[in-house]
């Protein structure tokens, strides 16, 4: 008997399973169809309401008050990124003084909501200003884009001294040990060897929480700073047209897109080494 007379002979595809209706798919089926309904109804009341004159006459505004929302939250993350570090560091200390300030510190403006914290910011040390006025820092807390980038800058460095703390602490030990048996520097280890790998781990949720600063960079306009939103309303005050929203919400939108894309662009070239 020849080796092909013992072979099995080829076998159709098994049938596909079939999925049965449940109540939850149809709940989901109903729930897309009012979301895709109302999408294009909203989608049919914008080509109905679109006023050329208006996307004009304040489309520059907008464009301005983009320019505003990126620079505050660009500057806040850099500079929260600078103050993240050694916060992290004291996070991680054994020295109690400095383990307990930086935890205070953390809890505080993790647990607080930001408006909370831009109000005490503006509002709060305003009140001070004759104090101010003495020591020569009334110039800065007298201007609204300053107390914003200040509260925003506290409240992103906890979030990313946290995010530090969480990814140096998972790098194994075993690369500090052998960075130690190499007769590397533990400044040098850490810069070189520590770090870096720490960063990799961090990268996703740098990226989720720029993007969460992106969008609660709005609450700046109530301090009368006009950036995309302050601009939105401003024009809303004037227009009463619910369109001035719309266009705010696809300028955020893509906005968020673009980070998104750009991190996961981002993670791909940093992982590339790790990927088989």
């Amino acid at each position: 008997m020849s080796h092909s007379e013992t072979m099995i002979p080829p076998q159709p595809a098994p049938p596909g399973t079939v999925r049965p209706f449940t109540a939850q798919r149809l709940v989901g089926n109903i729930a897309l169809g009012v979301w895709l309904a109302a999408s294009v109804g909203l989608f049919l009341l914008m080509v109905d309401g679109w006023d050329p004159e208006k996307f004009a006459k304040y489309g520059p505004s907008f464009l301005s008050g983009l320019g505003v929302t990126l620079g505050i939250v660009g500057s806040s993350i850099t500079l929260g990124a600078i103050l993240s570090l050694p916060i992290a560091f004291a996070r991680m200390s054994k020295n109690k003084i400095l383990g307990w300030a930086a935890y205070t510190y953390v809890y505080f403006f993790r647990g607080t909501p930001l408006i909370a914290q831009l109000f005490l910011v503006y509002y709060g040390l305003g009140s001070f200003r004759p104090q101010m006025e003495a020591i020569g820092l009334w110039w800065f807390f007298r201007d609204a884009w300053n107390c914003a980038l200040l509260a925003f800058t506290l409240n992103t460095a906890a979030y990313q001294a946290e995010i530090l703390r969480g990814a140096i602490q998972s790098v194994p030990r075993g690369q500090t040990e052998g960075a130690a048996a190499l007769g590397l520097p533990a400044r040098i280890a850490f810069f070189k060897v520590i770090l870096p790998q720490a960063l990799i781990v961090a990268l996703r949720p740098y990226g989720n929480e720029i993007i969460l600063m992106i969008k609660g960079s709005a609450i700046v306009a109530i301090v009368t700073v006009f950036d995309l939103m302050g601009e939105t309303r401003r024009a809303f005050s004037r227009t009463f047209d619910y369109q001035m929203y719309v266009w705010a919400a696809i300028l955020y939108l893509i906005m968020v897109e673009i980070l998104r894309n750009l991190w996961a662009w981002l993670e791909d070239r940093i992982t590339r080494h790790l990927k088989r």
